[in-house]
């Protein structure tokens, strides 16, 4: 699993896909939190990321695919996979490497963004007021919110050999996951449809954990999620395999 992990960190750094990404993170956030009017910090006066851990979930709706789309699928493309699948490497090693060197690749994208807090406590009117348990508790929220999106992308990059149906396949199921089940529950209603669906609805579990409080329930949900898409990965490689 290590090495499979080594070679995804590598093969992505050595890379230009890798930087590009980055950059159009870094630079799509930086906008949203510091630039755009109706979101940005300077004119809403309060010294608070709100916005950032809004609106972040929507680019990484596109951004984390668009890194988890060559994981398998290109591997089968080149007919590498099939080379991986005869050496003595278990099925879940190769998930389970694919994944946690995605999702790592993920965090280190993140990680320039704590620049942001730092700014906002320096920026805060005594310094240092800023709520600074609802900000870790989004970060936890925001990085299990990227696993979840890198397992469903570890698994639709195992459904097929084509990069791109893999992207449009992820963005497609993580959008409804992540919206969908709230549209859905409004349109429900009241009663226990709706509140399953709200309960089930990925915006919902991530926005619970910036509230200052992390909830075992929210974060035993969000892994929940992930080991299913990493399963149902598992099962198509098993597949692949006979």
């Amino acid at each position: 699993m290590f090495a499979i992990f080594q070679k995804e960190i590598g093969s992505f750094f050595n890379s230009l896909i890798a930087y590009i990404v980055m950059a159009a993170f870094l630079t799509a956030v930086g906008l949203i939190v510091w630039v755009f009017p109706d979101s940005n910090i300077l004119d809403y006066g309060y010294a608070d990321l709100g916005s950032f851990f809004q609106l972040a979930p929507y680019v990484l709706l596109f951004l984390i695919p668009a890194i988890t789309m060559r994981s398998i699928s290109e591997e089968a493309r080149n007919g590498t996979l099939e080379l991986l699948l005869t050496k003595p490497l278990r099925n879940i090693e190769l998930v389970l490497g694919k994944f946690f060197a995605n999702w790592v690749l993920v965090a280190i994208t993140l990680l320039p963004t704590l620049i942001y807090y730092y700014s906002v406590y320096k920026l805060g009117n005594p310094e240092g007021n800023v709520d600074s348990a609802a900000v870790f508790g989004s970060y936890i929220g925001l990085l299990l919110f990227c696993g979840v999106l890198v397992s469903m992308g570890i698994w639709t990059s195992s459904l097929t050999d084509n990069q791109i149906v893999a992207f449009i396949a992820c963005v497609f199921i993580a959008f409804v996951w992540y919206v969908g089940f709230t549209a859905l529950a409004q349109l429900a209603g009241v009663g226990i449809a709706s509140e399953l669906l709200n309960w089930g609805a990925l915006d919902q579990q991530y926005l619970a954990l910036g509230k200052g409080l992390v909830d075992s329930r929210n974060i035993i949900y969000l892994l929940s999620l992930m080991a299913l898409f990493l399963s149902l990965a598992y099962i198509r490689i098993e597949k692949i395999r006979k």
